[in-house]
């Protein structure tokens, strides 16, 4: 078991720029061995991803430079392999999934057909033979209906479905290793524990190594034998998984460690007015069918959703990706047709006409999941947070200004940025960039969907400070959509479980994660809180 099967040795890679070549990790050593599960940890851009690229040479050709070092695989140097004993390696003896299993799936071939070409390619099988193969891994990975799942593309599939077939297909030729990049970020709690139980049940039949890159420390204590702790291109620390959490040596390993979502809810003075009445919420999407075109059903998005939201407060809505949280909150907004009442501030909202929504609009905002596609790329910050002021409110340019400067500081950016755009800004501060947009105009409620699921542990701690404080500061109320059980904890008074478009269990944040009734809720709260 301690033979190593692969070893990395003082690699430094750059990439090229015209003449400059700006490295990007320096001197990372690391060993895997034979059966051993090691995790890559670090916030984004620390070099992660680039140097499990580099194993396989993945990295783009035109820009990329292998400054220094080597990786041997099995004793062969893989910087210095021809292609063609590359091609052999990548998906024959070394495995490797990736983040977004859309982008590595052909959209334009049948899931079958891609599972069969990497068997034709590196075992030269034949069609029936591939075929039984590749179904069979269907099966081991847990597809369901996969005799029907061969014929389907991938974009109809879920996005756990699309994962466990990237899974089938970086291990389908028994790969001696696997690279698995993220593998699970963009999944629910419950998908993430099915797709990691399933890793380890292969990795035990086969025998397998694997590097697993991740930001997520849960997932970490879950898999890993050894860590690895990247900072910046560098690797500060690698130890086995106990003695990293038990006791950390690196202050960035340290810091890490320490940033999951803690603390409690921002208090809420004695009794406040309720802000937002919501009564049997319904929404429902007609289905037609027949010549005629009539109403033969519906798919039942949301049914009977009903709660009280008062000022100050914060309130979550959990559930699995499907369950209707965010058809919940565009109904509540009244970007959706929905049945039932929404009460806000005493009116009521259902059945308002757009135009008769208009002086609401400015009251109530939202804060998307993704903020790089929320932010129109050819605007500057100063656009696109003042955006909401042009149509609202008829403000000098000066005084626009001065009010975008002041929500920019509410966030803690440097007004001085203002006229960057935003690809000049990370993940985090992009974030902080849409919630100046939507603070900008005063609101007093704020629909946040997801704002936090893209962001590095040690960011997320930081925007949520910034959502408690603000909250506190403004007495915002906040309806906080979130499939991290960890998050809403630490942000909000009350809780609504969501399943299929139904409420399961609602109350109070604490007792319901203390004393949950549902086995739907059971289920989600020993999975969030199982380290």
């Amino acid at each position: 078991m301690s033979d190593a099967l692969l070893t990395i040795h003082q690699l430094s890679v750059g990439f090229a720029s015209g003449k400059t070549v700006r490295p990007v990790t320096e001197k990372v050593s690391l060993t895997i061995k034979r059966g051993e599960t090691l995790a890559l940890v670090g916030e984004s851009g620390s070099g992660k991803s680039v140097t499990a690229n580099a194993i396989l040479r993945l990295l783009p050709k035109a820009t990329a430079r292998y400054l220094e070092g080597e990786i041997r695989y099995d004793g062969l140097d893989t910087l210095k392999c021809s292609e063609r004993q590359l091609r052999g390696l990548r998906g024959g003896k070394i495995g490797m999934i990736f983040q977004e299993p859309m982008m590595s799936l052909n959209p334009l071939h049948k899931i079958g057909r891609q599972l069969c070409e990497t068997l034709a390619i590196h075992r030269g099988m034949r069609q029936k033979p591939a075929e039984a193969k590749a179904l069979a891994w269907l099966k081991k990975v847990g597809i369901r209906n996969p005799e029907q799942r061969m014929s389907a593309y991938p974009h109809e599939l879920s996005g756990g479905e699309r994962q466990r077939v990237m899974i089938a297909m970086a291990l389908i030729n028994e790969p001696d290793l696997l690279i698995a990049d993220e593998p699970t970020t963009a999944l629910d709690v419950s998908v993430q524990a099915q797709i990691l139980t399933l890793l380890n049940q292969l990795q035990q039949e086969m025998g397998m190594a694997m590097l697993f890159i991740t930001h997520d420390l849960s997932i970490v204590r879950q898999i890993a034998d050894r860590v690895a702790v990247m900072q910046l291109g560098q690797l500060v620390e690698t130890n086995t998984r106990d003695a990293i959490f038990e006791s950390p040596a690196h202050p960035y390993t340290q810091k890490l460690i320490h940033a999951d979502p803690s603390g409690e809810p921002v208090p809420v003075q004695g009794e406040q007015k309720s802000l937002f009445d919501i009564d049997k919420l319904r929404v429902w999407f007609p289905v037609k069918g027949g010549i005629l075109k009539r109403v033969v059903g519906h798919i039942k998005a949301v049914t009977d959703v009903s709660f009280v939201l008062q000022q100050g407060q914060s309130v979550g809505l959990v559930g699995e990706s499907g369950s209707g949280k965010s058809t919940t909150g565009m109904a509540i907004l009244r970007l959706l047709n929905s049945e039932g009442s929404i009460r806000f501030d005493g009116k009521e909202l259902s059945g308002l006409s757009r135009k008769a929504m208009l002086p609401y609009r400015s009251r109530l905002q939202v804060v998307f999941q993704d903020p790089f596609s929320a932010l129109n790329p050819r605007m500057s910050v100063a656009q696109i947070i003042g955006e909401g002021l042009k149509v609202q409110q008829n403000l000098s340019e000066q005084a626009s200004d001065a009010m975008i400067c002041q929500a920019m500081r509410d966030v803690e950016l440097d007004p001085e940025t203002r006229y960057r755009y935003p690809n000049e800004f990370s993940g985090g501060q992009r974030q902080r960039i849409a919630i100046a947009r939507a603070l900008v105009l005063k609101p007093e409620f704020i629909l946040l969907d997801e704002p936090t699921s893209s962001l590095d542990r040690t960011v997320q701690h930081q925007v949520l400070q910034l959502l408690k404080a603000l909250q506190q500061k403004y007495k915002l109320s906040y309806l906080f959509i979130s499939h991290d059980l960890n998050v809403v904890k630490s942000l909000c008074h009350y809780t609504l479980v969501l399943k299929d478009g139904l409420v399961v269990e609602q109350g109070p944040t604490l007792q319901l994660f203390q004393e949950p009734k549902a086995e739907y809720t059971r289920q989600l709260v020993s999975l969030s809180f199982h380290s």
